[in-house]
């Protein structure tokens, strides 16, 4: 039965936390308030995390089997669609969930694995959907940011290509089918998902060495995040496709390049975490404590070259990186050194304001947790030059040196730092609202939540957040023997192959949400010069209401001379509604030559989910 494996989660999860931390003033809060916070929290967060999926979820209304909603907020932001990173982050929490099998939340996991399943089917139709950055032909169609939630493109305006996107959906896929091997279910991880892996590995192995827009969107140059989630894929793609008995050579081929290249953004105090690119920032950032806990492996120990969080590379760029936002923020005041601060992207940041995000004070706790767990299983703590700011913030005389677990020192240490992990999660606890919505922001001097609500990846930090806090970690991807840093840096790429693929697994529509709005895509040719522009409007306000100053513009990413393509997705109309509308384009002084030929009339159809497509014709 579904209620008492939830109450057999709540004992054993009280068990875990009431253990986990040192007896001290935060530990005595922790065994009891925060205990109780972190099991509610994690049960609601699991729970808005279903909502937020395709097909089922009360919060995603036509949205497809195995999609992830951003967040149901439509507008100031809009963040009602699909990204390939935001759901490849959580479905690996989600994966990782399911592999553990650690029934702390009280899973239904035959549930969960229909739902991983859902999510692979989806992403072979998201693959080989055309979009503004390409086709799948070329694999340039893979570094697609965002996708309408019906599988149609979006082809507005964005920052594209986003190079992270494949590496970290090759991840969550490889680390399920890590799964299915160790439990002789070869041939499903081999000719079921194999082939939509492929795709993503070999667009990595192609573009690693190309320059793309950033994890937040905005900077167009090389991302720390994105050149280690890269490396990752490569490694544990190899990994998989030797299990599998599959070709691997261009993957061992460029592994070594990318983690030669990851090096760049050490600076030899913190990461620098974009860089080719001049934007003005100091270049601290969220990125880079991502990177670490994205990438934890608990069999690599504190390695450096692979900055694994309990690494002195990674621990020195936590404490510049958290120290950045103290004095910034109003709720930050009083808030000293080696005191948890609510923190935010990166100390320039403007967006909405430029606040705390909760997921980003989460994971400054979650790589705390991660290095806890690391030292713990290996016995022992090593300060280096390079991490000695971070350990005396806890201990102002500790010199550097090597503390095994049975000293003093390194129990003074891991209790402080334990304690100072937890101050992050109780900064969250405080800026969560009572219902236990975890949106994107938090005022940076009130805590009033802010812009998207209930922000899947929210949800996701939390869980994650959690799970480290009980030491359940993820299975190794190789990281230990893959972490040699070449003497050289090399830019060799390797030029994949793609190939379509039909969704591996069947998915189920019969209890889909039905769509508040249906996006539709119209595909439109028109011979176009340099300077022209083509749009389309009608009677409905979608379309500007006939209004040829409000139309909506097609865009032509994938015109080419021999196909003369222009592509909008449009959104916001209601289904069933029957409305005209035309084509028009713009010259470059601005005058408008319509279309020929009557109106042209479209009923938007009705069901869940849709994916509807018009193709037209210019009208002489």
């Amino acid at each position: 039965m579904h209620f008492p494996r939830i109450a057999v989660g709540i004992v054993s999860v009280l068990g875990h936390l009431a253990t986990a931390s040192p007896v001290n003033e935060v530990a005595e809060r922790s065994t009891a308030s925060l205990d109780f916070y972190f099991l509610k929290e994690g049960l609601f967060s699991y729970k808005s995390i279903l909502k937020a999926l395709g097909n089922t979820g009360s919060n995603a209304p036509g949205t497809a089997a195995g999609l992830f909603i951003a967040s149901p907020n439509t507008e100031n932001p809009d963040y009602f669609f699909t990204w390939t990173r935001d759901s490849a982050l959580t479905f690996k929490g989600l994966v990782d969930i399911f592999v553990e099998s650690n029934n702390v939340l009280g899973v239904d996991f035959n549930a969960l694995e229909s739902h991983i399943q859902d999510y692979i089917s989806s992403q072979a139709v998201l693959q080989n959907v055309s979009n503004p950055s390409g086709r799948l032909s070329g694999g340039s169609g893979l570094g697609e940011p965002k996708f309408e939630v019906n599988f149609n493109p979006y082809s507005g305006g964005w920052g594209r290509p986003q190079r992270d996107g494949p590496a970290l959906r090759a991840i969550a896929m490889l680390t399920y089918m890590r799964h299915l091997i160790q439990h002789g279910k070869q041939s499903v991880a081999s000719d079921l998902i194999w082939p939509v892996v492929v795709n993503d590995l070999a667009y990595v192995a192609q573009y690693w060495n190309n320059t793309g827009f950033d994890l937040w969107e905005e900077v167009d140059g090389s991302s720390f995040f994105t050149t280690a989630v890269q490396h990752r894929a490569m490694v544990e793609g190899s990994a998989v496709a030797q299990a599998l008995g599959k070709s691997h050579a261009a993957y061992d081929f460029v592994a070594p390049q990318i983690l030669c290249f990851l090096q760049s953004y050490w600076n030899g105090s913190a990461i620098v975490s974009n860089i080719n690119v001049n934007d003005g920032r100091s270049g601290i950032d969220l990125n880079s404590i991502l990177t670490s806990i994205h990438t934890f492996d608990p069999a690599a120990g504190c390695d450096d070259s692979t900055f694994q969080p309990c690494s002195s590379n990674a621990l020195a760029n936590h404490k510049v990186y958290v120290d950045a936002f103290r004095s910034i923020y109003g709720v930050n005041a009083g808030l000293g050194p080696g005191k948890a601060a609510n923190v935010g992207r990166y100390p320039e940041d403007v967006y909405q304001g430029g606040n705390p995000w909760y997921l980003a004070t989460l994971a400054a706790a979650e790589q705390l947790y991660d290095a806890l767990y690391q030292w713990q299983k290996q016995g022992y703590l090593t300060i280096t030059q390079t991490s000695l700011a971070f350990f005396r913030d806890f201990s102002s005389s500790v010199e550097p040196g090597t503390y095994k677990s049975n000293t003093p020192t390194y129990k003074s240490l891991t209790q402080s730092i334990r304690t100072y992990a937890d101050g992050f999660v109780l900064l969250v606890e405080k800026y969560t609202p009572g219902n236990g919505s975890l949106a994107e922001q938090y005022d940076r001097n009130t805590g009033v939540p802010l812009s998207a609500n209930d922000l899947t990846w929210s949800f996701a930090a939390f869980l994650s957040a959690l799970q480290r806090r009980l030491s359940i970690v993820p299975g190794s991807w190789g990281s230990s023997s893959a972490n040699t840093v070449p003497t050289a840096c090399s830019t060799t790429t390797v030029t994949g192959t793609y190939s379509a693929v039909a969704p591996p697994f069947p998915t189920s529509t019969a209890h889909c949400v039905p769509a508040v709005t249906v996006p539709v895509t119209f595909w439109f040719i028109k011979n176009t010069y340099w300077g022209e522009n083509v749009y389309m409007t009608g009677n409905v306000s979608a379309l500007g209401n006939w209004n040829t100053s409000a139309g909506y513009g097609l865009n032509a990413g994938l015109y080419t001379s021999n196909e003369n393509l222009w592509f909008a997705t449009v959104e916001g109309l209601e289904p069933g509604v029957t409305f005209e509308y035309k084509f028009y384009k713009t010259e470059p002084d601005n005058s408008v030559t319509w279309e020929g030929g009557n109106n042209r009339v479209y009923t938007v159809p009705t069901g869940c989910p849709l994916a509807p497509q018009v193709s037209a014709v210019w009208q002489s």
